[in-house]
């Protein structure tokens, strides 16, 4: 299969790829825009987006993403993130001038940097392809916050590990495909819902309660604008369930109260690992 990825190997997207597909034929991207488009032309077979950290809360861009050019779930992984500040051979924590990174990956070390104020924070498009550009064009007094691998990988020395600002730190991704690539998924117990209430007071109230009612667990609600119309919102919600068709009547008992749903995607359950 090839799999698109954002940012370049070694980036954290490259690890989830990994162990989600095992050995693959990656296609790295520069931005999250890039992977709907390469998927909608046939060129690769899935992707991996990121879509929430539990320190820097959600993506919200790429809700919006998988909305807009109608891409299927198909399996989620949660991975523990570990940040390491990198810099060229030789270099301390005190030759560090700038840092250079993707913001989410600043956003997830905010504690780390108020210690170290003489250190200008840059946002970048991808962690590892910094780390990448400081090695091929020898730049000094420039670091990078990437993962271990990405040290290995682009010969950096660590000038500071662990960086997060929490040690418990974990990103949740999603694996997208388009609707024509995906096939029959024979467990599933977790899906992922965009819904759309009636303009009237309880609306959501009362859709939401008919997931308690058939005992589902929402595990997640995540509100988001609706283009066109000022002050409306969707609402993405995670729902799991043990039973099948509950789920089934669920949705069937939502829409009949005159809500708009669609599945964005039914998938297996990641198993998070904790890595203390």
């Amino acid at each position: 299969m090839k799999i698109a990825i954002q940012g370049i190997l070694g980036s954290f997207h490259h690890q989830v790829a990994v162990q989600f597909f095992g050995k693959t034929e990656l296609t790295p991207c520069l931005s999250f825009v890039e992977i709907p488009e390469l998927l909608i032309q046939g060129k690769v077979d899935a992707g991996i987006m990121a879509i929430e950290n539990s320190l820097a809360g959600s993506i919200l861009p790429n809700y919006a993403l998988i909305d807009e050019f109608d891409l299927q779930i198909t399996g989620e992984v949660h991975l523990p993130i570990h940040h390491h500040l990198m810099a060229l051979q030789g270099q301390q924590l005190s030759d560090i001038k700038e840092v250079w990174s993707h913001p989410m990956a600043i956003l997830q070390c905010r504690k780390f940097f108020r210690t170290v104020p003489h250190i200008k924070l840059v946002e970048a498009s991808d962690t590892a392809a910094v780390a990448s550009q400081i090695q091929d064009e020898k730049l000094v007094g420039i670091a990078a916050i990437a993962s271990k691998q990405a040290a290995e990988i682009y010969s950096l020395d660590v000038v500071a590990s662990d960086i997060q600002t929490r040690e418990e730190n974990y990103t949740r991704f999603f694996v997208v495909q388009t609707k024509e690539a995906v096939s029959a998924i024979q467990q599933r117990n977790k899906a992922s819902l965009k819904i759309i209430t009636k303009h009237q007071t309880g609306s959501l109230t009362d859709a939401l309660g008919v997931f308690a009612k058939k005992q589902l667990n929402l595990s997640k609600i995540q509100s988001l604008p609706i283009l066109d119309q000022p002050w409306n919102y969707a609402f993405f919600v995670d729902v799991i369930f043990e039973e099948l068709m509950h789920y089934q009547e669920a949705i069937a008992d939502i829409r009949a109260m005159g809500n708009q749903i669609k599945i964005l995607g039914e998938y297996t359950q990641s198993q998070r690992t904790y890595d203390r």
